[in-house]
């Protein structure tokens, strides 16, 4: 288990890490949105500083991942990011559904191995 732990720590991190830095230094085009999706992405670009956030949050939490430190607090961290690119696929993009489900049940995957240490927190 400990193995499979490293391994989708490691694949998630290299994901997050992808993402943002072909971001911030745009590396890939960007895809042309459609519909509903259009509509939504137009209104984060609008508030200029929303998605830059989501993407350093995905910068920082990739580098923990993959180098294995604050991986704690990492996975709380980018939890509401990978929640909402998730419910984001689901209603506007399903054509990217599985990616966004496999980064989402990987990060819950994650919180459920270092469970141990978040045992604290809740406890009263």
């Amino acid at each position: 288990m400990k193995l499979a732990t490293t391994i989708i720590r490691i694949l998630i991190g290299l994901f997050l890490l992808f993402a943002s830095i072909s971001f911030f230094l745009k590396l890939a085009p960007e895809t042309e949105a459609t519909g509903n999706f259009k509509a939504f992405n137009t209104g984060l670009v609008a508030s200029v500083y929303l998605i830059p956030l989501a993407k350093a949050l995905e910068l920082l939490c990739g580098l923990s991942y993959v180098t294995g430190k604050f991986v704690t607090l990492a996975n709380i961290v980018i939890l509401p990011v990978t929640l909402n690119i998730l419910l984001i696929n689901y209603f506007m993009s399903p054509e990217t559904l599985p990616i966004a489900a496999a980064l989402f049940l990987g990060n819950l995957f994650l919180i459920w191995r270092y469970w141990h240490n978040y045992k604290s927190v809740f406890t009263p």
